[in-house]
């Protein structure tokens, strides 16, 4: 159950201090920035439990799509004509077997299930009741399998040194454990794989002309908001180096996209 007084640190940093964003934190929602590192996140944040049933992102995805009024519209069809102009939702399936080298690769978060293609080998990792079972069955089909569960505690269940290629597409804003996943990736990736990172981008024009209205907040499945910079300085501490792969568009990007490797040191 829900509980709105239970406030968490800093998922970046384990700060326990941090000053509240009065402009984007609508009743009951407590928006923060920490004190310590900057990052700005959920600071009551939903247990697992309620993510899993009662705010899945199948129902929340549907009720922010019709909440969003008149003033989300202001930018967003010029941003979205200069994305589309510089083809910024081009399909990732070539990337990540160049990435990947069509070798077994982890989505956490994987909804259905749809976004590894043959040759990899598609495993998966959903909170959702009604999507694990649709992905569960996908990637058996395709000689993987999708567990249940948080991917911050189901990731340590995989043997270390498993993956050619993890994906968190559209998934760590979710996620309360944001050091957890990331430590438990690196520990289940090989030394010659990667991690792709799709998150809402908090520092884009987009976000600063709309304001409360921008369509990255979505209250309360979205738990962590990232810049470039604090998406580096978390990955930098799980053990990572990240390289930008919307450096030409990310101004106008809604979102972030990065490609994670283990570092030498």
């Amino acid at each position: 159950m829900l509980d709105d007084s239970t406030y968490r640190a800093c998922p970046a940093c384990e700060h326990e201090n941090a000053s509240r964003i009065a402009a984007y934190s609508p009743d009951p929602w407590d928006m923060v920035a920490c004190d310590n590192c900057g990052f700005v996140y959920l600071r009551n944040a939903p247990d697992y439990e309620v993510l899993e049933e009662d705010l899945a992102w199948e129902k929340t995805y549907v009720a922010k799509k019709e909440s969003s009024g008149a003033g989300s519209t202001m930018f967003s069809p010029l941003a979205r004509r200069i994305r589309n102009a510089l083809k910024m939702r081009r399909e990732k399936t070539a990337s990540f077997r160049r990435w990947f080298n069509d070798g077994h690769v982890l989505d956490i978060g994987c909804g259905w299930g749809q976004l590894i293609q043959p040759p990899m080998t598609p495993y998966g990792i959903e909170l959702s009741t009604g999507l694990h079972r649709i992905a569960d069955e996908r990637m058996r089909d395709r000689g993987g399998f999708c567990l249940h569960g948080a991917g911050a505690e189901r990731i340590w269940d995989f043997d270390e040194g498993h993956f050619d290629g993890v994906i968190m597409h559209s998934y760590l804003e979710h996620e309360k454990q944001v050091m957890d996943v990331l430590k438990g990736a690196h520990r289940a990736l090989k030394s010659t794989g990667a991690v792709f990172i799709r998150v809402p981008n908090f520092g884009s024009l987009n976000r600063r002309v709309i304001g409360p209205k921008w369509c990255g907040f979505r209250y309360p499945d979205h738990v962590n908001y990232f810049t470039l910079q604090s998406l580096r300085d978390v990955a930098a501490r799980a053990g990572f180096t990240t390289e930008l792969v919307n450096k030409f568009t990310l101004p106008v990007d809604d979102n972030i996209s990065v490609l994670l490797r283990k570092s030498n040191s």
